[in-house]
């Protein structure tokens, strides 16, 4: 059996105010197309299908179309919920869907019911969240992700009847996070052990958004999109697995990046002028600019370049003064008007106070110095 791995998809989802639909829909469609030529069997989607746990009418539509487009492939689709998805909402009338070979395994208490699909068995752990489970199994300890996920392979364990696949949205060990994937608690309350994933011939792991390889049967496909610039240098696409072969038979398959993400670096006036930055022109940027003093409407000014530039950061390639620590020795002999002064010249890059702002300057600090003198 061919497997197609993926997993947070986010429909629905922005990138720093623009809506990633459209790009979705583009990569989605080129999934739905190496789904039909490399004749795969099933599409296991671990989770995060949604962004939001009350989705629009038109992230919606991009899910039944997606959907649809993949049963006319010809593949069978499984798929469970991730932390972003509502488990109800993802789930409802999943027996109609079923019967139309779209398998949504979102219910706790079937964790260890296993959907047969030509004599593979898909077995699908949706999110747990210990303290909205923990009163249906009130024999079990279950404080953290660990123990919930933990629980619920070994039921699977015992349920185990041949060749298998676990679905499951969770945080394994041995994998780094990056700033997109919410809720990971400090201090490795919800970090899954490796061992809890024992017995299936492949893990489907969904929640982190690189693709990265925990075993060689067990695995994470990432998402789809580029969610953050801190996934900017890392591919997009899923895993396709041959069940029948082993774990082991594995192909990374990827997809295309609609827009790419750079993150540029420089002085404004190198940003927009330099001709080493031509290429980035029409990617998403992020933009570092390294002026000594932050210019003014950069943002405006860059996107004339850029139409894409989407963040802007200020980090002085130069600053003045080695640090916090000699602050109070470089105005410790001066008065408040000129420490008042200096930060002016700071700011604006050499330009101090206007003759008008030096008066306004005294007349604030004399009133200050009376209402201190009258306490």
């Amino acid at each position: 059996m061919r497997i197609l791995h993926t997993s947070d998809w986010h429909i629905g989802r922005t990138f720093h105010g623009h809506s990633t639909l459209p790009a979705l829909r583009e990569v989605l469609e080129a999934l739905t197309a190496t789904v039909a030529e490399k004749r795969i069997d099933v599409v296991a989607i671990a989770g995060d299908v949604f962004d939001s746990a009350t989705p629009s009418g038109e992230s919606f539509d991009v899910l039944t179309a997606t959907l649809g487009g993949l049963r006319d492939a010809g593949a069978r689709v499984v798929m469970t919920s991730g932390n972003h998805d509502s488990a109800s909402r993802l789930g409802f009338q999943a027996a109609f869907a079923a019967a139309a070979g779209i398998h949504v395994l979102t219910r706790v208490e079937q964790h260890d019911v296993p959907v047969e699909i030509d004599g593979v068995d898909f077995y699908g752990i949706p999110y747990l969240e210990p303290s909205l489970i923990r009163h249906r199994y009130p024999g079990e300890t279950l404080r953290t992700q660990a123990d919930a996920v933990s629980f619920a392979m070994r039921g699977i364990r015992d349920a185990l009847r041949g060749p298998s696949v676990v679905l499951s949205h969770c945080f394994a060990a041995g994998v780094e996070a990056s700033d997109v994937e919410r809720e990971i608690r400090a201090g490795g309350l919800d970090v899954v052990p490796m061992s809890a994933f024992d017995g299936p011939d492949y893990v489907a792991l969904g929640h982190i958004h690189g693709r990265s390889t925990l075993s060689p049967r067990v695995r994470y496909s990432g998402a789809p999109l580029h969610y953050s610039f801190a996934e900017a240098a890392k591919p997009r696409g899923g895993w396709l697995v041959d069940v029948d072969a082993g774990a082991e038979a594995t192909e990374w398959i990827d997809l295309p990046v609609p827009r790419a993400l750079s993150v540029i670096t420089g002085t404004l006036d190198e940003l927009l002028t330099d001709d080493r930055f031509d290429a980035q022109r029409d990617d998403w940027v992020s933009a570092i600019l390294t002026d000594t003093s932050r210019p003014i409407d950069a943002m405006r000014k860059l996107q004339t370049r850029f139409p894409w530039c989407a963040t802007l950061d200020h980090r002085p390639a130069e600053t003045s003064g080695d640090g916090a620590s000699n602050y109070a020795e470089r105005v410790k002999a001066k008065s408040d008007p000129e420490i008042i002064a200096g930060f002016l010249e700071h700011v604006r890059g050499g330009d101090g106070p206007t003759p008008e702002e030096e008066r306004l300057i005294a007349d604030v600090i004399g009133e200050r110095a009376g209402d201190e003198a009258a306490a």
